[in-house]
């Protein structure tokens, strides 16, 4: 149950903007910087979707995905709120289908993506710094 009033609900949601989560992608370079992952650059504006961290020469996209914003499956976080459920299993699906359509846009860019799921940042980063390391490992 929320502990605010819709209207004021709304209004904090709407405040909103995306400028990146500091808390997650922090995470996520601070596991980079642990285990010797280097080469990457922030939020370049010039690769489709503008991925959290990019290696370009590997053309590696590594996206953070929130599992509240981004629908995470198995994570408890992925619960909708009580209050518009419509409009917020509408904007979690649009969310995804975007996903998956700048997954689609680089990959025929021939861009490598990776999706690092929020929960895994703190349950797991060696599988984290892993998946990219062998991600740029292979030869594209």
């Amino acid at each position: 149950m929320d502990t605010v009033s819709r209207r004021r609900r709304s209004k904090i949601m709407a405040a909103v903007k995306s400028r990146g989560n500091v808390s997650t992608e922090g995470a996520v370079r601070r596991i980079f910087l642990s285990n010797g992952i280097t080469g990457w650059r922030r939020h370049l504006n010039s690769i489709p979707g503008k991925p959290d961290f990019a290696f370009r020469s590997a053309r590696v996209a590594v996206f953070v995905d929130g599992c509240f914003w981004h629908g995470c499956s198995i994570c408890r976080r992925n619960i909708t709120p009580s209050a518009n459920k419509t409009y917020w299993r509408a904007k979690i699906k649009k969310n995804q289908a975007r996903d998956r359509r700048i997954n689609a846009e680089l990959q025929k860019s021939r861009w490598r993506v990776v999706r690092i799921w929020e929960h895994d940042i703190a349950k797991a980063p060696a599988k984290v710094a892993r998946r990219v390391r062998n991600l740029l490992a292979e030869n594209p």
